[in-house]
């Protein structure tokens, strides 16, 4: 494992942070009416340095670089919050991944660029009320009408579908055969007929995800991403994809809560003096450094042209757990000051109370904590696989409702 950039990444880092230094500079001098405008005026001046999308081709509006050049800018972006937003993230790394693999050149070239440049926004139709973390128990129905389908089904948390122009979903095409055979993959315009986006309220005050319902919605065959029947492979890689783009947590760490507790009054001085407090303390910096050193396994083997494997599912179930127990345990400490999450008033803006709220949602996003497992003892471990009772079963066979 390689803790060094080489003389390479060296000069593409330097490059890279010199360009930030001077964009986010000018970036910040702008004025723009609402955060999403400010969003995509900085990924379009991403792309036009060729910063968006490093490793995808240039004619597709990419970067044309590196796995290890990506990830070096994204190290480097990481360190300017101003230009941190994650509207186009879903899109860019799951929704128009997927199209390029499986639209025909004439839907890719309509799409991806101005994908790229922050000018449409993409969303993932997946999870439904019934299914819970079991992807393939999709019950939203699409029927053949000649050239078309007709649609009719719900979605739930859907990230970003209420500033969404597009979307992939996942519907049923076939109950006669068990529950992965019967699926396809389509994109979809998300202002069509019949489409409607509820957004729910989240105990943050937010209301990032939504309820997406269909009712008799047509979608052309041409839409469709890959065969018919077929979609559970387009999903699975659809799935590969969402493991990297939502693989790690941003937030606070064991440093943020460590300052705190220089400041925070214990049993006996400063909560930093509290045995107790130290173990913790001292269980989440190891955590965090081991987290740290499996990254970095997983940036080796891109410095050196592998692809990383199944154990970055390991990833997402620390940075996860650990995000929700620091931001509980500082809230704890700050005692009836903990429930202050005015930005203005709060310990680092509020960002222990933002944790708090986020972090359980996070656990999900991507893969329960629970799939997580399950991929690492089976793929990594070689344990034997979970046994599936429905399997060879046909879905309309299975048991519904309770």
């Amino acid at each position: 494992m390689d803790f060094e950039d080489t003389p390479e990444e060296a000069e593409y880092r330097a490059k890279a942070r010199t360009w930030l230094e001077n964009n986010v500079a000018a970036h910040e001098r702008e004025r723009f009416p609402d955060p999403l405008t400010r969003a995509r005026a900085w990924q379009a001046r991403k792309t036009e340095a060729g910063y968006a999308c490093i490793t995808w081709p240039k004619e597709w509006g990419g970067g044309g670089g590196t796995p290890i050049q990506s990830v070096i800018f994204g190290q480097e972006e990481a360190k300017f919050p101003s230009v941190q937003a994650g509207y186009f993230t879903i899109g860019l790394g799951m929704c128009v991944p997927t199209v390029m693999g499986f639209a025909d050149d004439a839907t890719k070239q309509r799409f991806v660029r101005p994908a790229v440049r922050g000018d449409e926004i993409w969303s993932q139709l997946f999870s439904e009320p019934a299914g819970g973390s079991d992807v393939a128990a999709i019950r939203t129905r699409a029927v053949r009408d000649g050239d078309d389908w007709i649609v009719n089904g719900q979605k739930v948390w859907t990230s970003g579908a209420h500033y969404s122009d597009y979307g992939i979903v996942l519907v049923r095409t076939n109950t006669e055969v068990p529950k992965h055979k019967g699926l396809t993959m389509f994109w979809i315009d998300l202002k069509s007929p019949g489409i409607d986006i509820r957004p729910i309220h989240q105990m943050s005050g937010k209301s990032d995800f939504n309820e997406v319902y269909f009712s008799d919605v047509r979608v052309p065959d041409a839409q469709r991403l890959g065969p018919v029947d077929g979609g559970w492979k387009v999903a699975l890689f659809t799935l590969m994809n969402e493991r990297l783009a939502v693989g790690g947590a941003t937030g606070v760490g064991p440093a943020d809560i460590l300052k705190l507790a220089r400041e925070l009054p214990g049993s006996d001085g400063p909560l930093l003096h509290d045995r107790a407090f130290r173990e913790r303390l001292a269980d989440w910096w190891v955590l965090a450094e081991g987290l740290r050193n499996t990254r970095m396994r997983a940036i080796t083997a891109l410095s050196r042209g592998q692809t990383p494997g199944p154990e970055s599912s390991i990833g997402k179930i620390i940075a996860a757990n650990q995000l929700q127990q620091i931001g509980n345990a500082a809230i704890e400490a700050e005692g009836q000051f903990g429930i202050i999450d005015d930005p203005d008033l709060a310990p680092m803006k509020g960002a222990f109370h933002d944790a708090v709220m986020w972090a359980p949602g996070l656990r999900i996003a991507g893969g329960t904590d629970e799939i997580l497992k399950n991929i690492i003892a089976e793929r990594v471990l070689g344990l034997p696989g979970e046994i599936r009772t429905d399997k060879d079963v046909a879905f309309k066979d299975l048991p519904a409702g309770g």
